[in-house]
């Protein structure tokens, strides 16, 4: 970094590690599709033999043995023709077979009871990709044309475990053609754009139900900030805001809230989001931490009258520094610090004024920024030390558009809003899994009781 913006970002580093701390999101539909579409297979369940989902005896020695004859080399036992491949095309085979002879009622070389009714006819291959690559399956079928497998149902050619690793891949940034060349170079088989296109679609019914769910009525803080994001309209790329909105319950836990899109970010827009926010189920926000952008605060206000807007310090300090000269940029932010890191609001407006006194000849309108912005810098200095870190800063959003940034990065633009918006659900509900619960929110709830008892549910 140039020396030149080392007081500056050391002051805004310092800002954000006072702010930080993650919190947990609730075992909701997030966390479901981030183990079931991102994270890949999900994980082992404690006590299980080989992490199934039902218990099962261990297999003995003697199978694995017999199994495993002839099979010495990492090739012969997972590769394309291996022992892998194998068992999973007889295991298959089998239970399709047990299907289609408790369809029929009578097992397989015998003739129908009565000898007349429905029959087998014949068992047709197709190859169904599995999670150990590409397996030629005989499927039998029936002469009525009645039987539905369950195991392998008809027209099916991806079997359990396919779609999900496929998933992952796209939510870790990759692209289509990326994807199938993974597959092409782990699983020896190819796979067309166009099933890889679909099978990630699949994941925008999941994005459209999760952006519709109903909200909690309360939320203690929401987060509410925008990133840039390049999508193709027509013959041109162009940038789009994606606004986000991350709310943290009466619990202390922690969820995105929506992804809505927008060519540019102001406050007209966001008053939209909020308004579906509300329909949403959303009645009442306690604090609403925002950017210094224009008429936020008013669209905010309209919509949650009763809302603390506060504006977040790192980017006012790092607005006010920004055309402060390094020779003074050290003497700037240590007295900056000393009004936001006040005990309270009278002794902050005390310290404005000593900087106003001591920085005008120079730098006037840093002091003036402040005070035009005065009644919304500061609401946190109402809690105690060890709260205010939750609510001053958008450090939280700006936390989780970073791990977006780093999904993304890699893709130049997106030829769709739709394609924008499934891997950036996707790289949402990968970030939640990691998401801890709230630092010291006992604290935090006790302080927001006290500031806003009534408009606290009395069961909390």
């Amino acid at each position: 970094m140039p020396t030149k913006n080392r007081i500056m970002s050391r002051e805004i580093e310092e800002l954000q590690a006072r702010a930080g701390g993650t919190c947990s999101e609730p075992e909701g539909r997030a966390e479901r599709v981030a183990s079931a579409t991102v994270a890949g297979d999900p994980p082992p369940l404690p006590g299980l033999p080989g992490g199934g989902l039902l218990e099962r005896p261990e297999l003995s020695d003697e199978l694995i043995d017999e199994l495993l004859a002839g099979a010495s080399t990492a090739e012969e036992i997972a590769g394309p023709d291996g022992l892998l491949g194998q068992l999973t095309r007889r295991l298959l085979e089998r239970a399709l077979e047990a299907e289609i002879t408790e369809h029929l009622g009578y097992p397989a070389g015998q003739a129908p009871p009565g000898g007349v009714g429905n029959a087998r006819n014949g068992r047709p291959a197709k190859t169904v990709l599995t999670g150990q690559g590409p397996v030629r399956v005989r499927a039998p079928r029936d002469r009525n044309g009645t039987f539905e497998p369950k195991i392998v149902s008809k027209r099916q050619t991806r079997w359990v475990g396919f779609d999900e690793k496929v998933i992952a891949l796209y939510a870790r940034g990759l692209t289509v053609r990326e994807i199938q060349g993974h597959l092409g170079e782990i699983y020896g088989t190819q796979v067309s754009p166009d099933l890889i296109s679909r099978i990630t679609d699949a994941v925008l019914e999941d994005a459209k139900a999760w952006q519709t769910r109903p909200l909690d009525p309360v939320y203690a803080i929401v987060y509410l900030d925008a990133l840039v994001v390049k999508i193709r309209d027509g013959n041109s790329v162009r940038n789009h805001a994606c606004y986000l909105a991350i709310g943290v319950n009466l619990d202390g836990e922690r969820d995105v809230l929506g992804i809505w899109f927008q060519r540019t970010e102001g406050a007209k827009f966001w008053l939209q989001v909020l308004t579906e926010l509300k329909q949403r189920g959303i009645a009442d926000v306690l604090v609403a931490c925002v950017d210094g952008l224009t008429g936020f605060p008013d669209a905010i206000e309209a919509v949650f009258p009763q809302a603390w807007v506060q504006t977040c310090l790192v980017h006012l300090v790092r607005a006010s520094l920004r055309f402060v000269p390094y020779r003074d940029k050290r003497a700037v932010a240590a007295d900056l610090k000393k009004i936001y890191t006040a005990i309270d609001a009278d002794v902050a407006a005390d310290e404005l004024q000593r900087f106003a006194e001591q920085w005008d000849a120079r730098y006037p309108t840093i002091s003036r920024s402040w005070l035009d912005h005065w009644e919304r810098i500061t609401p946190f200095l109402a809690f105690p030390p060890d709260v205010r870190r939750a609510v001053y800063t958008t450090n939280t959003i700006e936390a989780l558009n970073r791990q977006i940034r780093k999904i993304i990065k890699t893709r130049g633009h997106f030829p769709t809003e739709d394609a924008a918006r499934k891997l950036i659900y996707l790289a949402i509900t990968r970030a939640q899994t990691k998401w801890r619960h709230a630092y010291n929110w006992n604290a935090a709830l006790a302080a927001f009781t006290i500031h806003f008892g009534d408009r606290i549910p009395s069961a909390i």
